[in-house]
């Protein structure tokens, strides 16, 4: 303590007066590190190399690397600018419901019994990320239990339900051996987990390993937690761009409402609609009846009330337009084609280098990421020899390659398998 601190605590015991100075409110406030994504792009706007590769950002990128905006997207957000019905006021609590209703039919469909009974219910959020947390508060208040991820899994997962208050374990998902699936450990883990649980899972595109269970696979998976009871949160951030079938992408979540589950199922419209900073998110819940859908529907809207009041309009809107509008519906492109040729791509490459390893897992996995394998050396050299970024964990964003980069970014990573250990 310093000569001056000193004497402000004896004025303050003194006085009754704070024993911190105005000025001083903040001072026990430590620094966050900064996000790892958000750092690594940071770093890589700096870097000054014309042939600077970023494979860290989990965003759609055009053939010319650059960020690009679906044409459908453009055109229907012409039409809601020039919707002369169209305000600026605050929407309704849950959200644009034009918008809520087009999402939930996406995800579970529009023949889905479940909808047709209303004892589904849904609330427009602020992207998936909201709709994770939202979701989060909602188990927090009124479930009360452990919560299980994925290891791996997207990197805020745990940081959204452990600020929810949340009790945060693992189950098992990657298996490095055969850069696949850790099916037996990851039952097993279902299976010792507390009766009751809830289990996040990825219903298609899984984050960041790009490896999905099989249907076959699903099924069993719903066997053992209904067996434990446990509660399935699903968080689809890809449906569309994992297998470019919409239907497909959402298979996992219809047939565990098919099973007669409750359970909650979060959406984001960020990836396949490329609606990154418009925010555009739904949480839905499956209830057992229309009454009980209906009360975690009201907990939804009075709970996001009190953290930001209403979700933001402008990208629900223009997802709603091209979701209700059978003309632009079909012209809503998937994304999936092109990153599916840029996984072959990548394959091909490292496999003309006869790159040391087996690399099929590139064009197994799905969806925007691949789990690639490499370490964290491994990663590091990439960035400072050849201005590469990625994740510390090996995962690239296969949005970040292109026909005029796949072949550098082969051999760097041919480089380094050789003579990085």
């Amino acid at each position: 303590m310093t000569a001056k601190e000193r004497l402000v605590a004896v004025a303050a015991h003194l006085t009754g007066a704070p024993t911190h100075p105005y000025d001083a409110a903040f001072t026990d406030v430590p620094l966050a590190p900064p996000d790892a994504i958000l750092n690594l792009t940071s770093l890589y706007k700096a870097d000054q190399d014309p042939n600077k590769i970023n494979v860290g950002v989990g965003a759609y990128r055009g053939e010319d690397g650059k960020p690009w905006v679906l044409p459908v997207v453009r055109k229907a957000e012409r039409l809601v600018i020039e919707d002369p019905t169209t305000d600026h006021e605050y929407l309704p609590v849950t959200g644009v419901p034009a918008f809520v209703d087009a999402a939930l039919k996406l995800i579970y469909s529009p023949e889905n019994p479940a909808l047709r009974e209303k004892r589904i219910a849904g609330c427009q959020t602020i992207s998936g990320t909201g709709a994770v947390r939202l979701g989060a508060e909602i188990l927090k208040r009124f479930y009360k239990a452990p919560v299980y991820i994925s290891n791996p899994t997207w990197g805020n997962h745990r940081a959204i339900f452990t600020d929810a208050g949340m009790e945060v374990r693992e189950y098992p998902y990657w298996n490095a051996k055969t850069r696949g699936l850790a099916f037996e450990e990851m039952l097993a883990a279902f299976r010792a987990a507390p009766n009751n649980s809830i289990i996040l899972l990825h219903p298609c595109a899984h984050n960041p390993t790009g490896v999905d269970p099989t249907f076959e696979q699903w099924k069993q998976i719903a066997e053992v937690l209904k067996s434990k009871n446990h509660l399935p949160f699903f968080d689809c951030a890809y449906q569309g761009f994992a297998t470019g079938d919409l239907d497909r992408d959402a298979q996992a979540v219809r047939y565990f409402v098919s099973q007669g589950f409750e359970m909650l199922t979060a959406q984001s419209f960020a990836k396949n609609f490329g609606l990154y900073g418009q925010r555009a998110g739904c949480i839905s819940v499956v209830a057992s009846n229309p009454q009980r859908a209906a009360a975690v529907l009201s907990q939804c809207a009075k709970i996001s009330r009190g953290m930001y009041s209403t979700a933001p309009a402008h990208g629900a809107r223009i997802a709603a337009r091209v979701l209700n509008d059978p003309v632009l519906y079909q012209e809503w492109q998937s994304m999936a084609n092109r990153i599916i040729s840029m996984r072959v791509a990548l394959f091909n490459a490292l496999k003309d280098l006869n790159t040391p390893g087996t690399w099929n897992h590139i064009v197994d996995q799905i969806g925007m990421f691949s789990y690639t394998g490499l370490t964290p050396e491994q990663v590091q050299v990439m960035k400072e020899k050849f201005h590469i970024y990625m994740t510390d964990n090996g995962r690239i964003s296969m949005a970040g390659l292109n026909t005029g980069n796949v072949r550098r970014f082969a051999e760097a990573v041919d480089w380094v398998v050789r003579n990085v250990k």
